[in-house]
């Protein structure tokens, strides 16, 4: 990944008065910076502001577990190299019971040791964009309802999401966690 962002984050003095506010509504600290993918996303502060809503429904009132959620964003990170979204998840990865051991394995041929089915899943949607017959049956057996909507829709969401940050290049916070033997 090279290092020069396709479109920087809009700096503090360019921002009118309605996107100062949004994006000092999606901190997670009220006197911390903003976000890197925050920032850049406001150039389309309409279209930021709905996808937020949508994104923090599915990180902080989603109805899967967390643990299960975080596991399916980090194989979903891992799968499209994007190592922003890694660095980012991997300490709430770690908030929600995921050991260091579990989250490396995520990013490769040992991820099916930390949950089969949900890496399995998060495989399927990357690979083929669908579910196989077999992986969903273990999904029903497990999940409710709104939770099998869910899935698809967290992995889809964290493709989206990957999508953006390389395609506009997002540079990562320093500090950011890179995806374990993935070359930035």
């Amino acid at each position: 990944m090279t290092d020069t962002p396709r479109l920087a984050p809009i700096a503090t003095e360019g921002r009118d008065p309605r996107t100062a506010e949004l994006l000092a509504s999606l901190r997670f600290d009220p006197d911390g910076p903003d976000l890197n993918l925050f920032a850049t996303l406001a150039h389309h502060p309409r279209l930021l502001k709905r996808w937020s809503a949508f994104g923090g429904l599915l990180l902080a009132g989603g109805v899967l577990p967390a643990r299960d959620r975080e596991v399916l964003i980090l194989r979903t990170a891992a799968n499209c190299g994007a190592h922003y979204e890694w660095g980012h998840h991997v300490g709430i990865g770690r908030a929600v019971g995921l050991t260091d051991a579990e989250i490396d394995a995520l990013a490769g041929p040992g991820a099916a040791e930390v949950d089969d089915t949900l890496v399995r899943a998060a495989d399927e949607l990357h690979a083929d964009a669908e579910i196989s017959d077999d992986t969903w049956a273990e999904l029903a057996a497990r999940y409710d309802a709104a939770q099998l909507v869910e899935v698809p829709m967290v992995v889809g969401q964290y493709h989206l999401v990957a999508f953006t940050l390389r395609s506009l290049r997002i540079q990562p916070e320093d500090g950011g966690t890179p995806i374990p033997g993935l070359d930035s």
